[in-house]
């Protein structure tokens, strides 16, 4: 990775986590008042983010002859199966229970909220879990 992909990654991130910061979507009690439909602020900030997504998800291959940091814009196919549709309903559940998601958890371990160490302990114990289950299935077959 050059240095100046580096810097955008970065920078990308810190913005990320900025803007997650200060739409209090790193706080669990915001995510779940926005959960139980007693707080609709969380969706406008998602609403706007999904509509600045299909704006340059659109617009840039169109308006650019490659990306700025890149030789090609790709498409990357994706499949909805059983596994999607179980691991969506999983990690929803769970974002339901705790009102936290991984993003918003790091991002709120720089705001000092370390209570969400258990969360992304969580997460990150459900992801090796689920890598290791795939890994004993493409071993059997």
């Amino acid at each position: 990775m050059s240095f100046a992909k580096f810097l955008a990654v970065l920078a990308s991130g810190m913005l990320f986590g900025l803007g997650l910061a200060v739409s209090t979507m790193v706080s669990p009690e915001v995510v779940l008042s926005f959960l139980r439909f007693q707080d609709w602020g969380l969706m406008l900030v998602m609403g706007g983010a999904v509509c600045v997504t299909v704006l340059v998800y659109q617009l840039a291959p169109r308006l650019l002859g490659r990306p700025l940091l890149g030789d090609h814009f790709s498409v990357r196919p994706s499949t909805l199966d059983r596994d999607t549709v179980l691991g969506a309903a999983i990690f929803g559940v769970g974002w339901g229970i705790c009102g936290v998601c991984p993003g918003p958890a790091i991002a709120g371990l720089g705001t000092g909220n370390w209570s969400l160490l258990v969360a992304l302990a969580g997460i990150a114990l459900g992801a090796y879990a689920q890598g290791w289950l795939k890994d004993r299935q493409t071993r059997a077959a």
